[in-house]
C-alpha cells in the first residue's frame, strides 16, 4: 500500500451511549409474548403499532462530525405518525441536552394521554432524574434489551434516513458545527412538514397532528 501510495479508510466509530449499569433499567414494553405450544417455546415479537398519537414514543442520540468536532442529535419520535416531536442538537451529549429535549416534548402531551417512551439502555435513560421526570408526567418507561438495536429500529431508521439524505457524501460541505446544526434543523422541518412516506400512508408526519 505504501509503494502504491494507498491509504486505508478507518471505520467510523458509532456513538454508543451504553456505559453499563449506572441506574435502574426497565423492561421492553414493546414486546408481545407469543407461546408456541407445538414447539414448546416462547417467542417475543416487537410491536411498534399504535392506534393514536402520544401512545408510543421512541428516542435515541446519534453523532455526526464536522472535521475534528462532533455534534450530537437527541430526538424523540411519535410512532403513530413518525413525527419528530422534539429534538436537541448539541456539541456535548450530556443530560442537559436530554432535559432540553424533554421540556419541548412535554408540550405535545396532554393529561389524558397514556404514553410509553422507549429507548435503548443508554446512561441518560438510566438516570434517576430522567425516570423521575417520566413519572411526574405519568409516562411509562421502556428499554431495549441489552445489545439489541432492533428493539429501537424505528428510531435507528430515522437517523439512517437523515444521514443518507443530508449528511453522507456532504461532510466536506459543512465548515462549522453551527452550519451542520442549521442543516439538521432544516432537515427535521422538511421531514415533519413536507416528506411523505408509505409507512405514514403517504402523508407528511405533521398532517396527522393537525387534524
Amino acid at each position: 500500500m505504501h509503494e502504491l501510495d494507498l491509504k486505508a479508510v478507518g471505520k467510523r466509530v458509532r456513538y454508543k451511549s451504553y456505559k453499563g449499569s449506572i441506574g435502574k433499567k426497565c423492561k421492553n414494553l414493546f414486546l408481545d409474548k407469543i407461546v408456541d405450544k407445538e414447539k414448546s417455546r416462547t417467542i417475543y415479537k416487537r410491536n411498534f403499532s399504535t392506534t393514536k398519537l402520544n401512545e408510543k414514543w421512541v428516542t435515541d442520540v446519534t453523532e455526526m462530525r464536522v472535521g475534528e468536532n462532533k455534534l450530537y442529535l437527541s430526538a424523540m419520535m411519535d410512532l403513530h405518525n413518525r413525527e419528530i416531536v422534539a429534538y436537541d442538537v448539541s456539541i456535548a451529549p450530556n443530560f442537559k441536552q436530554i432535559t432540553r429535549m424533554m421540556n419541548i416534548a412535554w408540550t405535545k402531551l396532554s393529561e389524558t394521554d397514556n404514553l410509553i417512551i422507549h429507548s435503548d439502555q443508554g446512561w441518560q435513560y438510566q438516570m434517576q432524574e430522567f425516570q423521575d421526570d417520566l413519572k411526574k408526567h405519568g409516562v411509562k418507561q421502556s428499554m431495549s434489551r441489552k445489545g439489541n438495536c432492533l428493539d429501537n429500529a424505528v428510531m435507528e431508521n430515522f437517523f439512517g434516513i437523515l444521514k443518507k439524505e443530508m449528511y453522507y457524501g456532504h461532510e466536506d460541505e459543512f465548515k462549522t458545527v453551527e452550519n451542520l446544526k442549521n442543516e439538521i434543523e432544516n432537515y427535521i422541518n422538511y421531514y415533519n412538514n413536507f416528506r411523505i412516506t408509505k409507512t405514514n400512508n403517504y402523508q407528511k408526519p405533521s398532517s396527522c397532528r393537525q387534524i
